[in-house]
């Protein structure tokens, strides 16, 4: 009898092993918008890396449209830009992550200082966050306690600026805050003055970032820049250009952009534009970015040339919903899942490490406004 259980629970075990690594749980992080009002708010889901399944551990409560999250370098602490489109200031929070259970507590929330904060990051140390405010036109920074809270914002930034298409780009708007991945610079894609600005960043420094104007790059009139994001390799960088539905490819080194190439990102041409989230996958050989409007839900795919960080377009895929605001891919690579804001669902897909191209997994969860993804494994 003994016998006979080794010979079922050994290849059991391996199997598992092979399914789950030496890696612990993989979680979802969901924010989403609450249309104005104290809700859940956060999502957290537990993810199947062997078949994409998602199942809900926790979630948040009383927060106000937490439309954007990132998390803390080592994972142990989560940050949201929250109260966002309301008629006020909007807030930055932080939270505490629990991985033994998926859940998340509540640390302390600080003013972003502007209206409608919509991305925020942490630098390298997790010592430092940046947020950049939409509507605001301007970006705030804040050191970081070693419980994980946030101090009020050390060094507050107001920009100016304005471009061609008068009822998207009336006045700056920042709509994301990037660190470099040498965490040196910080570069903020300022959809409404159609420019990339650069900022010095120095963690010792009374004021932690120093405006870089010389290296700031200014974009094609109307073009929107919106998400950024950078190659693994470090030599390369993408923003997502939303008003023109298009992709802008870098060269990059110690904070300099130089320009390589521009390509459409939609599958056919339309009046209206509205590209959102970009990302290159953890392999480093293809660039996704999400197009959104009632015409279009789709995520492009290009391969990315190892040699010149060139992009060629590999195909299409709907994205089986409306308004693809935001997207990630799984840490292995193997999933892409995506956030349809508007009708109330995050889709699972299963990405071809060949190809790059995705196909469906049948995996879905119905969530209210879903608007950022975020994972991360965590260790047993």
């Amino acid at each position: 009898m003994k016998a006979l259980f080794r010979f079922l629970i050994i290849p059991f075990l391996l199997f598992r092993f092979a399914a789950y690594g030496q890696d612990g749980p993989t979680y979802l992080f969901a924010g989403t918008y609450t249309d104005g009002h104290p809700d859940k708010g956060i999502y957290i889901y537990r993810f199947n890396p062997r078949n994409g399944k998602l199942k809900l551990t926790g979630h948040g409560d009383g927060i106000t449209n937490p439309s954007f999250l990132t998390l803390s370098p080592d994972g142990r602490f989560l940050y949201a830009c929250t109260d966002t489109k309301m008629p006020k200031p909007g807030s930055v929070t932080a939270f505490s992550i629990d991985p033994a259970k998926g859940r998340i507590t509540p640390i302390n929330k600080q003013s972003a200082g502007g209206e409608n904060p919509v991305y925020v990051a942490a630098d390298q140390t997790g010592r430092f966050v940046v947020e950049g405010n939409y509507t605001g036109g301007s970006a705030s920074v804040f050191t970081v306690r070693d419980d994980g809270g946030l101090d009020p914002a050390e060094q507050f930034l107001q920009f100016t600026g304005s471009g061609v298409i008068a009822d998207r780009q009336e006045k700056s708007h920042v709509h994301s805050t990037v660190f470099s991945p040498d965490n040196r610079y910080v570069f903020m894609p300022d959809l409404g003055a159609d420019k990339i600005r650069v900022f010095r960043f120095d963690q010792d420094a009374a004021l932690p970032l120093q405006p870089m104007e010389d290296l700031d790059i200014t974009a094609t009139p109307g073009a929107g820049p919106r998400h950024f994001t950078f190659h693994p390799n470090g030599r390369f960088a993408y923003c997502a250009e939303e008003l023109s539905g298009t992709v802008c490819a870098y060269g990059y080194r110690d904070g300099k952009l130089d320009s390589l190439q521009r390509v459409f990102a939609y599958s056919k041409k339309q009046d209206i534009y509205s590209s959102a989230d970009i990302h290159v996958s953890p392999d480093g050989k293809f660039l996704y970015v999400s197009n959104r409007l009632d015409q279009e839900n789709t995520i492009a795919v290009f391969s990315i040339d190892p040699a010149s960080g060139k992009l060629s377009l590999a195909g299409h895929q709907s994205t089986l919903g409306d308004t693809p605001r935001n997207f990630t891919l799984d840490p292995t690579g193997r999933y892409l899942l995506v956030a349809n804001q508007a009708t109330n669902n995050i889709f699972v897909f299963k990405r071809d490490p060949a190809t790059g191209l995705l196909t469906r997994t049948g995996k879905e969860v119905r969530v209210p406004a879903p608007s950022c993804l975020q994972m991360r494994t965590y260790g047993r």
